[in-house]
C-alpha cells in the first residue's frame, strides 16, 4: 500500500522516551499529530514543548489503554496510527502486570483502527527485540537473529513458572505475546473481510524491533530524580559509574539512538514498502565500559570504569541482531556510539547533571 504522507496520525502513549522525538519529527514534517496521554496535565507539557506548531498537535486522554474501546474517539478521523504506548516494567512480581497491558494495549488499539478503516492506511507497532531474542543453551554459540526469529522461550518460561520466572522473561513474554497478537488480529481480519464481504482491511501493519534505547530525551523530566527508564540507566552507569566486573566489561548488548527509533517511525509511515513487514532497528552492540570510554572524551568528570582490564576479545554477547533489512526498506542511517554519546553528554551538562 502507498505510505502515509500528510494528514492526521496518532500517536500513543505520547509523553514517552521515543514518542516525544515522534511528535517532534511529524511535526517538523507538517503532519496534524494527535497524541493520546493518561492525564491532561501530561498533555500540557507537550503543548508548551511544541507551541511553536500550534493546534497541528492534538491531545486525546486515554486513562486505560487495556479497556476494548479505549482508543476509539481517538482514532477517529485519522490516517495512520503509530503504537508506541506499552509497559516497561523489568522487576514485576506478578507476571499478568506487564503482560496484560501490553496485550490488550495491542487489541485496544487494532480494534479501533478496524473501525476507523474507512481512514486508516497504516499502522505501526512498537515491539522489542525482546520479542526476538533467545537465549543460549549451555556451550551454544552465540548468534545473528533476524526478523524471522521469534523469542521462543520466555513465554514457556512464564507459563510453568509463573511468578518465579526470572524478571526479564515476564518482560520478554509480554512483547512476544504482544507482537503476535498484532500479527494475527492483522491476518485474521485481512481473511475475514476478504471472505465475508468481499473488501479489504484498508490498513497494512508494519512492526519495529528495536534492542535497548538510549540517547539525549525532551520528555517530561524536570529533576533527575523524575528521569527513569533506560535514560536514567544509561546516567547511572556511565555518569555515576555504578557497574563493576562483567557487568560494566564482558555482558554485550545490541543499542539503538533513541532519535533514530523515531526516525523509523516515520520513515515506516511514509515508505510503501514498509508495509507488511517487521524491521530491526538496530544501532550496534556495546559494553558498558565502551559508552564510558566514549564519555569521558566529552566530559573529565565521567569515572573511568576499569580500561586496564577492557578486553574487547573477552566480550560474551549471547543475541545479536542484523538490522540490514531494515536499513535497505527505510535508507535509515544509524547514529554511531560516539554520536549518541556526545550528544547526551552534552543534553546532560545542559541541565547541570554532569560537568
Amino acid at each position: 500500500m502507498p505510505g502515509v504522507t500528510s494528514g492526521r496520525v496518532l500517536v500513543t502513549g505520547a509523553n514517552g522516551y521515543v514518542a516525544v522525538w515522534v511528535l517532534k519529527y511529524l511535526l517538523e514534517r507538517s503532519f496534524i499529530v494527535r497524541g493520546t496521554v493518561r492525564s491532561e496535565s501530561k498533555g500540557t507539557y507537550l503543548k508548551e514543548l511544541f507551541k511553536e506548531h500550534g493546534d497541528r498537535l492534538e491531545i486525546s486522554i486515554v486513562p486505560d489503554i487495556t479497556q476494548t474501546e479505549a482508543f476509539d474517539t481517538a482514532a477517529q478521523d485519522v490516517d495512520a496510527i503509530l503504537h508506541i504506548a506499552s509497559p516497561v516494567i523489568l522487576d514485576a512480581d506478578d507476571p499478568n502486570d506487564v503482560i496484560v497491558p501490553a496485550v490488550l494495549g495491542t487489541s485496544s488499539i487494532l480494534g479501533s483502527a478496524l473501525k476507523h478503516r474507512a481512514t486508516v492506511k497504516r499502522v505501526v507497532i512498537t515491539s522489542s527485540v525482546a520479542a526476538i531474542a533467545n537465549p543460549l543453551a549451555p556451550g551454544e554459540a552465540p548468534r545473528m537473529l533476524n526478523e524471522e526469529d521469534w523469542n521462543q522461550v520466555s513465554v514457556k518460561e512464564v507459563e510453568a513458572k509463573g511468578r518465579a520466572a526470572p524478571s526479564m522473561h515476564k518482560y520478554r513474554a509480554s512483547k512476544v505475546l504482544a507482537e503476535r497478537t498484532a500479527w494475527e488480529f492483522w491476518e485474521r481480519e485481512k481473511r475475514k473481510l476478504s471472505q465475508e464481504l468481499g473488501e479489504e482491511l484498508g490498513w497494512d501493519l508494519v512492526v519495529l524491533n528495536p534492542p535497548f534505547v538510549y540517547g539525549p530525551f525532551i520528555h517530561e523530566a524536570p529533576t533527575l530524580q523524575a528521569l527513569g527508564g533506560t535514560a536514567r540507566q544509561w546516567y547511572d552507569h556511565v555518569v555515576e559509574g555504578d557497574l563493576s566486573g562483567d557487568a560494566l566489561l564482558k555482558e554485550g548488548f545490541d543499542w539503538v539512538d533513541v532519535r533514530d527509533v523515531a526516525h523509523a517511525e516515520v520513515l515506516s509511515l511514509i515508505t510503501p514498502a514498509a508495509g507488511g513487514e517487521r524491521l530491526i532497528i538496530r544501532g550496534g552492540s556495546y559494553v558498558w565500559q565502551k559508552f564510558i570510554n566514549a564519555a569521558r572524551r566529552f566530559s573529565d568528570k565521567i569515572p573511568p570504569g576499569d580500561v586496564k582490564a577492557y578486553d574487547p576479545a573477552k566480550i560474551c554477547q549471547a543475541n545479536s541482531y542484523t538490522s540490514e533489512k531494515g536499513q535497505r526498506i527505510l535508507g535509515i542511517r544509524y547514529r554511531t556510539l560516539e554520536e549518541t554519546t556526545k550528544d547526551t553528554i552534552e543534553d546532560f551538562q545542559a541541565r547541570g547533571w554532569v560537568q
